[in-house]
């Protein structure tokens, strides 16, 4: 089931939400020099169940796709910029339908 609520929610592919990520954490510098780029853990787990089978999904893909659905379900559909991006770093773009 939570496979289904997850894919419902995720309305963004792998390509979106990687350029979308990879966008959001540079500035004018570039990159910070983490090795993570500064890019929102959640996003990067989402980025990772997005590239698996539903057959090969471990404990913390699970984890990951639990807290996705209930933020995107507490956070709703607002279009406002802040919002939007914090919506969009999980994988949901509000402004699709």
């Amino acid at each position: 089931m939570i496979w289904e609520e997850f894919h419902r929610v995720v309305n963004m592919n792998s390509e979106e939400l990687r350029a979308h990520l990879l966008a959001d954490a540079s500035d004018e510098e570039g990159f910070p020099p983490d090795p993570d780029m500064g890019i929102d853990e959640l996003g990067r787990g989402v980025l990772h169940v997005l590239a698996k089978r539903k057959g090969d999904l471990t404990k913390t893909d699970l984890d990951v796709m639990r807290q996705v659905v209930e933020f995107v379900e507490n956070m709703g559909d607002r279009t406002d910029d802040a919002s939007r991006r914090e919506l969009m770093s999980v994988g949901h773009d509000p402004l699709r339908g």
